[in-house]
C-alpha cells in the first residue's frame, strides 16, 4: 500500500461527462450512486429498447420477437426505435434469421411474416399518446405515470417543453421523475428521435383532461377491501376530483378511505388523528 492507504497502481476514477459507447449525456438521479446514459438510441441499450417499444403493452408491435430484432441489428437495419419504421416490406421479408435463434437451420422470414410485421407496424401509428410517451423510455415513467402526464399536457409538445415545476403539477410525479423527464428532452439526440416518431405518423396528441375541483389540495390514503368501488376506481375519481392518494398515512393525510380489514394504516390514521371515512362519505364529498 502507498501513504494514502490504497493499494499500489490504484488511479483515482472520473466517471465521464458523456456515454463512452455512443457520446450522450450521464446522469445521477439524487440520492441514486448508477449513472445513466440518457441516449435512447445508445447501441448499449438498443435491444432492449427495441423489444419494449415493440412489447405488447406498449406499441404492440407483436410480430417483432427478439430473434427478429437481434437480427435486424446484426444487419444494420435499426439503430434506433424510429428506423423500425423506415424499414421496407420487401428488405424484410429477405432476412435471414441467426441458425442459432432457429434450432440450427437459417431461415428467410419471408413474404407472410413481413405483412404481419408490417401491418401491425402501420396499426401501431393509432396507439393513444400515453403509449408513445410510455414507448420512449424514460426512466422512472411507467404505465400510469405516462397517463397522468398524457391527461396533464394533451401533447408531446407541451410535455417536452415543460418545467420540473410544471411536470410535479401532475399526478404522482415528485422531483425525482420531473428531473428524469427534462434530463430526457434536454438530450438532442431523444428530440431527434421524437421528431423521427412525429415523421412517421405515431400520435403526439391527446385529450387534454381538466380535472374536477371538489377534492383539490385533500390527500386520501386507500386501505382495506372496498365493496362500491375497486381500488383503482376509488383511486381514479379521486384524482378526477382534484384529490391525491398517497401510499401512506401522516400528519399531511387529510382522509383515510377505510374498508373491510382494514390493517396497519387505519391503525395509524387513529393514532395521529386523521379523518377515517368509508365509502358512502367519499360519494357525497364527489356529488
Amino acid at each position: 500500500d502507498d501513504d494514502s492507504g490504497k493499494p499500489r497502481g490504484t488511479r483515482v476514477f472520473a466517471m465521464p461527462e458523456r456515454c463512452p459507447e455512443c457520446g450522450g449525456h450521464i446522469v445521477r438521479a439524487e440520492g441514486e450512486v448508477a449513472h445513466f446514459c440518457v441516449n435512447t438510441s445508445c447501441p448499449a441499450k438498443l435491444r432492449e429498447s427495441l423489444l419494449f417499444f415493440a412489447s405488447r403493452t406498449v406499441m404492440n408491435i407483436d410480430g417483432l420477437g427478439e430473434a427478429i430484432m437481434v437480427q435486424l441489428i446484426k444487419d444494420g437495419l435499426v439503430s434506433s426505435v424510429a428506423d423500425l419504421y423506415a424499414l421496407k416490406r420487401e428488405r424484410l421479408a429477405e432476412l435471414m434469421l441467426d441458425p442459432r435463434e432457429q434450432g440450427g437451420t437459417k431461415r428467410r422470414l419471408g413474404d407472410k411474416t413481413a405483412q404481419k410485421i408490417f401491418d401491425e407496424m402501420e396499426a401501431s401509428k393509432q396507439r393513444p399518446l400515453e403509449r408513445v410517451i410510455l414507448a420512449l423510455g424514460i426512466r422512472m415513467v411507467g404505465e400510469r405515470t405516462a397517463q397522468f402526464l398524457a391527461e396533464h399536457f394533451g401533447s408531446m409538445d407541451a410535455l417536452m417543453d415543460a418545467t420540473a415545476e410544471q411536470l410535479q403539477e401532475v399526478n404522482e410525479v415528485g422531483p425525482r421523475i420531473a428531473t428524469s423527464i427534462v434530463d430526457y428532452f434536454a438530450e438532442p439526440r431523444n428530440r431527434e428521435l421524437v421528431e423521427r416518431l412525429r415523421a412517421a405518423g405515431l400520435q403526439f396528441t391527446g385529450e387534454k383532461k381538466t380535472k374536477g375541483t371538489k377534492l383539490t389540495g385533500l390527500t386520501f390514503v386507500l386501505t382495506g377491501t372496498l365493496v362500491r368501488y375497486p381500488r383503482d376506481e376509488a383511486k381514479k375519481l379521486i384524482e378526477d376530483a382534484g384529490g391525491k392518494v398517497s401510499g401512506s398515512v401522516s400528519k399531511k393525510t387529510n382522509f383515510v378511505l377505510a374498508g373491510t380489514e382494514a390493517g396497519s394504516k387505519l391503525d395509524k390514521a387513529r393514532d395521529l388523528g386523521v379523518t377515517v371515512i368509508g365509502e358512502d362519505e367519499l360519494t357525497q364529498m364527489l356529488d
